[in-house]
């Protein structure tokens, strides 16, 4: 356990500024080089007070994301308390295996010899969160570098700050505060981070900061995980269970943080003669889930603050959808609240279809048929998600093959996200590297390759002068020509 004492309050209250991040780099480098991350114990000590950090402090947790984003109590252990810890569990319970050696298979050319793949701490990592899932993002990285024993820095977002002071005073209390740190504040504390030496940098949030997070990064040549976002397409055959499609269309969009998550389904794609059908489905199971006024819902999480508001009131008030909403539309700025959305067959040059959404509006457009949804998708900058709801096993694995994505999911939404088996992850623009189970341990580890060989097993063919023979040999070996080598160490001539 951690003891933030005296010293670490003075700190907190000092300015963080280039000179505050340099020195915390080289201290927690002192701290990792001492070689205190490297062992099992270590690892596994941090990820069992990471589980009893959240264990001790449920209520707090919940109650700081009520704070900041009126996230419902449900969802905040769903999709945030829960899945944290189950991912320190999958850690604790993988952690041996993921540590352990793998072995290489070795050639001709290094023989006699054996060859392991060594998972080894990249070093000084920092991990820079988003604030729509303020909990679940910040620790979930977090517990990845420790897992592969490394030195971290936490940088939560400043635009959920009760959760971000509740982990800044907890986690000190229950992780190594030598290795594991937290710096809280806004644009100057991250940029003064960002102009440091570190040996791996993780973002979690939008294009626009993961352009200049790898600008910095490569100032150093730091390796980066960019997990963003995008456009995450939904395409709804006709051929489905629609009852049991909205449902989960709305699970995604609107109970996931009433829209404002990375891979909350951005846009809808169904056959024109099939979208009256699937609107009304829309509306009758919005309606039962949320009620007749869902600005009065205590199911629905809020907009995060009046900036993100005006941000989407935006996307609705431009004069290309004028008309286009069907169903919803309700605001108010003072809360700030919009009630889910649904637009049909608004353009494409809209603003609203070529920004990512990141909340309740959902654009629905129709196709002559589905297989036209392909292309629309891959007209767009790949998506971290891409949905498809059918019961055609042909245009399942069609989708499959034709569209790319960071991930996929067939008949829901969202929920290939708590797979620790699957990597998480993005492409092009929605991001680069993965994470989740044994993908975070690897995400900050090195994997270097061992050659074990010992002092026999001399061949003379190795070394100068060069003869004919020794050419007839080396050719033979580097070629895997087995005949041929051995008919050059008995001296017989190639027929």
């Amino acid at each position: 356990m951690g003891d933030k004492g005296e010293e670490g309050d003075r700190m907190a209250l000092m300015k963080f500024d280039n000179e505050s991040a340099a020195s915390l780099v080289s201290e927690l480098r002192g701290s990792f080089n001492s070689g205190r991350t490297r062992g099992y114990e270590w690892r596994a000590v941090q990820l069992k007070m990471m589980v009893k950090l959240i264990d001790n402090h449920e209520s707090e947790i919940v109650e700081a994301l009520r704070s900041d984003l009126s996230k419902p109590e449900m969802e905040s252990f769903i999709s945030e308390i829960s899945m944290t810890k189950n991912s320190c569990k999958v850690s604790l319970k993988e952690l041996k295996h993921w540590m352990k050696p793998e072995r290489a298979k070795t050639t001709l050319t290094s023989f006699p010899s054996s060859a392991e793949i060594v998972s080894e701490p990249l070093g000084v990592v920092l991990v820079i969160s988003a604030w729509n899932y303020p909990f679940l993002l910040s620790l979930d990285p977090v517990i990845g570098a420790i897992a592969a024993g490394n030195a971290v820095v936490l940088k939560p977002s400043e635009i959920s700050p009760a959760t971000s002071s509740l982990m800044a005073r907890l986690l000190p209390e229950y992780l190594d505060r030598s290795v594991v740190r937290i710096v809280e504040g806004a644009v100057a504390e991250t940029t003064a981070l960002l102009e440091q030496r570190w040996d791996k940098i993780f973002y979690t949030g939008n294009g626009k900061v993961g352009r200049i997070v790898m600008a910095a990064a490569a100032k150093h040549l730091t390796p980066v995980v960019l997990e963003l976002g995008g456009k995450s397409p939904v395409v709804v055959d006709s051929n489905i269970n629609l009852d049991v499609a909205v449902k989960r269309i709305i699970a995604g969009k609107w109970a996931c943080n009433n829209g404002q998550a990375c891979i909350a389904p951005d846009y809808v794609i169904t056959p024109k003669s099939f979208a009256p059908k699937l609107i009304d489905a829309f509306k009758h199971t919005l309606e039962k889930f949320y009620g007749k006024d869902p600005l009065e819902s205590k199911d629905l999480s809020r907009i995060v603050n009046s900036n993100h508001f005006s941000r989407l009131a935006k996307l609705l008030d431009d004069e290309k959808v004028a008309g286009k909403i069907v169903h919803g539309g309700q605001r108010d700025e003072k809360r700030p609240t919009i009630a889910p959305t649904i637009l049909l067959d608004v353009p494409q040059d809209s603003l609203i279809m070529n920004e990512e959404i990141f909340g309740p509006l959902l654009p629905i457009i129709t196709v002559d048929k589905v297989e036209d949804s392909f292309n629309v998708i891959n007209s767009k900058s790949k998506p971290l998600a891409a949905y498809l709801f059918t019961k055609n096993k042909q245009l399942e694995k069609d989708f499959v093959n034709a569209v790319s994505a960071g991930g996929m999911l067939i008949n829901d939404t969202c929920i290939h996200l708590a797979l620790h088996t699957l990597p998480f992850g993005g492409v092009g623009e929605s991001g680069m590297g993965s994470y989740h189970g044994k993908f975070s341990f690897d995400a900050f580890s090195h994997k270097k390759a061992v050659l074990h060989r010992g002092f026999g097993g001399e061949a003379s063919a190795r070394y100068p002068p060069y003869t004919p023979k020794k050419q007839r040999l080396l050719r033979a070996l580097l070629n895997g020509d087995i005949i041929g080598l051995i008919l050059a160490l008995i001296g017989w001539p190639r027929v």
